[in-house]
């Protein structure tokens, strides 16, 4: 029974960080790239995006609530597996771990970001997430260093797990699959991971 119950829990973990977490970065990565468009663009799509019919009922039910989730039952995950060497190689294992340590930091990294834009928004400290925020917040360079480390550490869990995904749901079960997985999945890094750092030099 508690087998089956962590089955279950294990799946929902994997699931969710696919959908709809991975889609809400992928989303908002293409939003924050607009800054290279110039201020305006961004702040178009910016107050597009926070403008959309029930946004709270989106962000509670499809963001915070599925992240909350994902961040402590993965902070559990982090913390109690060991590796495999059995089943996967080293190379494997060792990806394994950098997405046990992106975890733990992406948990820091997200509550931070989210109190320096939504809850400044929030309390009435800034009219809105705009250009101007974030362009303040990385003038300074260690927040710069902070947000581009942020920003892969994101879009490698994010890669890495859509691999794990697809080999906890069994879509890829051969080697062949599986390398062909890790392939594709190194682009979805690499192609985010332009996309996100572009967008945060456009504030600076």
């Amino acid at each position: 029974m508690l087998e089956n119950r962590e089955f279950l829990l294990r799946r929902l973990h994997s699931l969710l960080g696919i959908i709809p977490i991975g889609l809400f970065l992928t989303q908002h990565l293409i939003v924050n790239h607009f800054a290279t468009q110039g201020e305006s663009s961004f702040n178009n799509a910016s107050h597009f995006m926070a403008n959309l019919p029930f946004v709270i009922f989106l962000e509670i039910f499809v963001i915070y609530l599925p992240l909350l989730y994902h961040a402590f039952y993965g902070l559990y995950i982090a913390f109690t597996s060991k590796h495999n060497v059995g089943k996967y190689s080293y190379m494997r294992n060792a990806l394994f771990t950098a997405q046990r340590y992106t975890g733990v930091f992406l948990v820091i990294f997200i509550a931070w970001h989210v109190f320096e834009t939504r809850f400044q928004v929030a309390i009435g400290n800034a009219a809105e997430a705009d250009f101007n925020m974030m362009e303040n917040i990385l003038s300074n360079p260690l927040m710069l260093a902070f947000y581009i480390v942020g920003v892969l550490a994101a879009t490698f869990h994010l890669a890495n797990g859509l691999w794990s995904f697809l080999v906890t749901w069994g879509i890829t079960q051969s080697e062949k699959a599986q390398r062909g997985a890790t392939y594709f999945t190194l682009l979805v890094f690499v192609v985010l991971s332009v996309i996100g750092i572009r967008a945060l030099f456009a504030f600076v």
